[in-house]
């Protein structure tokens, strides 16, 4: 079946994308990536001052189940791409010659300033890269130079920037956003009205992992300290399902959605392309089952779109969209069906009647 979508002109044989992250820190494993079925990859983000990078060890931090002991949540400090950027000037190249079917998207990162987004445009540009993804969405390490999320949670910069980018770009722009803002959709329109085609969502959530009981320190630990870092795995699909959800109802509709966050396997990577996303990006789930994934998710959707009639990816796309509804719309949609007792069993007495956790299993849909 063919499993290929045309987004923003651009071609991916199947909608699976390798995050921007440690899945994409270099060529070797973007390579790699493409060998075991990949659609195509955002490499880890770039900046023009990789001196100005220093990542610390630890810098990663597990939430597990407390029952199975299975990681449900992630948290990471680490920072974008700390190799030089003429390195990975070749490295664009060399993918580019080597996988030239093979989709390749730039993340990339600057300080607020037109003459360096520019000049980082115009130098990643030249080497044949598809598309840019615009990190405005990076949750720590960076905040300090209005980098990343600090951008992100203004609608101003993101259009301001957008537009210096796209001012001198030649391929299509994406723009990546932040979840850790009321209101996605503002940063995200001001990113459209910037000339972006494209919106990648969610980047992590701001997050303290938890703290050591014995040593009294918060996690992860590096020489006795933490700072807050980005929040991610299976725990977060919901809150990025909601927020892919808006987007996809309040954006323009030739703004397409690239979705992200907790995707660890076909049903969850359905999910989001029924919401409204033309591709899906994992990171955490590769860092945590590796590339050798693809090969479920593919056969996930195959079959998924077999059972259900479908013949494209793109008929997938928004798919479920139609039944989101108001609160009010809900209870005339349930009165019209005759469960109005249903909906009433909040009532004081019923709850007292019963075990809370008995009526809350009552009144649960799944």
């Amino acid at each position: 079946m063919d499993l290929s979508i045309t987004v923003n002109g651009i071609t991916f044989p199947n909608p699976f994308l390798l995050g921007s992250g440690p899945p994409g820190t270099n060529a070797r494993v973007i390579a790699k990536s493409y060998e075991a079925g990949w659609g195509g990859a955002v490499a880890k983000t770039v900046s023009l001052e990789s001196a100005k990078v220093v990542n610390v060890v630890p810098r990663y931090g597990k939430l597990r189940s407390r029952t199975s002991g299975e990681v449900i949540g992630f948290e990471n400090i680490e920072l974008i791409s700390d190799r030089p950027i003429d390195v990975w000037l070749e490295e664009f190249r060399q993918i580019k010659k080597d996988y030239p079917k093979h989709i390749l998207i730039a993340s990339i990162m600057e300080e607020y300033e037109k003459g360096r987004w520019q000049e980082l445009t115009r130098m990643v540009q030249d080497t044949g890269v598809d598309a840019f993804e615009l990190n405005f969405s990076c949750p720590h390490g960076m905040t300090e130079r209005r980098m990343g999320s600090e951008m992100g949670e203004h609608p101003d910069l993101c259009e301001e920037v957008t537009s210096w980018v796209t001012e001198v770009s030649n391929i299509p722009v994406w723009a990546k956003m932040t979840p850790n803002i009321t209101n996605i959709k503002e940063p995200s329109l001001a990113a459209v009205r910037g000339g972006a085609v494209g919106i990648s969502a969610i980047n992590t959530i701001l997050s303290v992992i938890g703290v050591d009981l014995n040593t009294l320190r918060p996690m992860p630990t590096v020489e006795g300290h933490t700072v807050p870092g980005g929040y991610s795995s299976q725990a977060v699909r919901p809150i990025a399902l909601r927020m892919v959800s808006q987007l996809a109802l309040g954006l323009p509709q030739d703004v397409s959605i690239s979705g992200i966050g907790g995707i660890e396997n076909s049903h969850d990577a359905l999910e989001f392309l029924l919401l409204g996303s033309s591709t899906v990006q994992l990171c955490t789930g590769v860092m945590l089952h590796g590339v050798k994934m693809i090969d479920e998710l593919k056969e996930g959707l195959e079959k998924f779109m077999t059972d259900k009639g479908f013949n494209s990816v793109q008929e997938v796309v928004g798919k479920s969209l139609g039944y989101f509804s108001t609160h009010m719309e809900l209870v005339q949609k349930m009165k019209a069906a005759k469960r109005t007792k249903a909906g009433e069993a909040s009532r004081d007495n019923e709850w007292g009647q019963k075990d809370i956790t008995e009526k809350t299993t009552e009144l649960t849909s799944n």
